[in-house]
């Protein structure tokens, strides 16, 4: 009916039918609601909700229907749109709150919900430490507040198209050059919001997994896999296009292929926009997750900005920005967060700026990219821990060869040294312990991941 281990660090998400099925998402929004009117202290909050095109979403949108008439609040029905859209909608017309139906990018069988409060002009993630307990508590001991009241529906078909004009606001059209551009949706529900941008941007678009599928037949959703990435690399290759759009299934994260096929790295994505960004704004703070550094503290330092790290995940990294009241943030896993859409993700505003910034260039996508690389990054490096071994025992056991480095404990352990560094954290998403490592040459970082790994599989662990 509903397994515990739903409650996630950043959002809620299990297996539908087996963790999560009709019975059980009932009790999560009646959850929800509850602890949203407690903390509003509202009776009749006007709560937004969409929805990804999973196959169990349908039945979990009339559930959360239901229960918003059973429980007074007014629901806004947004419809199925993706997890950046949602924000915005939140945003733009003042909701106060929302929640999204959706499991990510993870595969077909996976739903769930994304949930967050408006506070003024900024966004609150609902997720470990700042609400997920207490929704998780209220959902265990169905302790839940319904209301003598009736709640009401109503929609809005507005949002795509609003998102897309405010998006516009940051471009002059006539100095945005038209572009043969391949984009690979995956069947997911980025193609709304793509497709509706580009009615309105001069661009030549080739499609490929165009249609909505939320099955995912072609291929898992999921552009930090790379392998899932090969047919958009060739494509663009095969159609002399000048680069390559790759989002994950709800929309929230991007990656980009440049004309030679090959995969921009997401530091370079923050790297770009935070010049772009700090030309016009100097001195304000550009947050990265500690995964990745040097390149964009490179970058921010040659433009008078200031630069603040964070643990990995979307939550976390939207509640890190909004405490340092940042202007920007960049994810290496390709989430992009910015201030004016309440410290939340905006793939239509990294789009937006990627245009702008490789339009001023006149160079090739590949030349733009490679003038901000100056530390050479492994790519991430997955082992699965045996037996009783934890993630924190190895990391303790790390460090204790690397103390004459500068050791971090912000997210697992970083440590930095004149020439390199590297971090090893805990998935919280999967039972994987991630490895990551940059230095000043290929070769250099070649050689740390090596010896990295050896340490890492010595102490028990197996790489995947």
């Amino acid at each position: 009916m509903l397994n515990p281990k739903v409650f996630k660090a950043y959002d809620i998400r299990g297996i539908y039918p087996d963790e999560i099925n009709e019975e059980g998402f009932k009790i999560i929004v009646q959850a929800i609601i509850t602890y949203l009117k407690k903390t509003l202290k509202k009776e009749n909050p006007t709560i937004a909700v969409g929805c990804d095109a999973r196959k169990s979403s349908p039945q979990f949108f009339e559930i959360a229907k239901k229960v918003s008439i059973e429980y007074g609040i007014t629901l806004v029905d947004i419809g199925l749109t993706t997890t950046p859209t949602f924000y915005f909608a939140v945003l733009k017309y003042g909701y106060d709150a929302g929640f999204m139906i959706t499991a990510s990018h993870n595969p077909k069988d996976y739903n769930g919900a994304k949930i967050v409060i408006r506070e003024n002009n900024k966004l609150i993630k609902i997720g470990k430490g700042s609400g997920m307990e207490e929704i998780k508590e209220i959902a265990l001991n169905q302790n839940f507040s319904p209301s003598k009241n009736q709640g009401k529906i109503i929609k809005n078909n507005q949002v795509l198209n609003d998102e897309a004009e405010n998006a516009l606001k940051h471009l002059d059209l006539k100095k945005i050059k038209k572009f043969k551009i391949v984009i690979d949706p995956a069947n997911g529900m980025a193609s709304l919001y793509l497709k509706k941008f580009f009615e309105k941007i001069p661009a030549e678009i080739i499609w490929i997994n165009e249609e909505i599928d939320c099955s995912f037949p072609n291929h898992e959703a999921n552009p930090l896999k790379f392998e899932t990435l090969k047919d958009l690399q060739k494509k663009v290759v095969e159609e002399k296009a000048d680069f390559g759009i790759a989002p994950d299934g709800d929309g929230d994260r991007i990656f980009f292929i440049d004309e030679k096929g090959q995969i921009i790295p997401a530091t370079m994505i923050t790297s770009m926009i935070a010049e772009e960004i700090l030309k016009n704004n100097p001195n304000e703070t550009i947050v990265v997750d500690v995964r990745y550094i040097n390149n964009v503290i490179n970058t921010v330092k040659k433009n008078s900005g200031k630069i603040d790290f964070t643990k990995v995940g979307h939550a976390f990294i939207t509640q890190k920005l909004t405490e340092v009241n940042g202007i920007f943030a960049g994810e290496s896993s390709g989430h992009f967060f910015f201030r004016e859409t309440g410290f939340a993700e905006s793939s239509i505003l990294v789009l937006t700026y990627f245009l702008k910034i490789i339009s001023q260039k006149n160079q090739p996508v590949s030349q733009v990219w490679k003038n901000y690389y100056t530390s050479f990054e492994s790519g991430e490096v997955n082992f699965k821990l045996k037996g009783n071994l934890t993630g924190k025992q190895v990391q303790e056991k790390i460090s204790q060869d690397y103390q004459d480095g500068e050791i971090s404990w912000l997210d697992g352990i970083s440590c930095s040294y004149k020439n390199w560094r590297f971090n090893i954290r805990s998935s919280n998403t999967e039972p994987l312990l991630r490895l990551n490592i940059e230095s000043e040459s290929k070769k250099l970082t070649e050689e740390k991941l090596k010896e990295l790994s050896q340490k890492i599989i010595s102490l028990g662990a197996e790489q995947v």
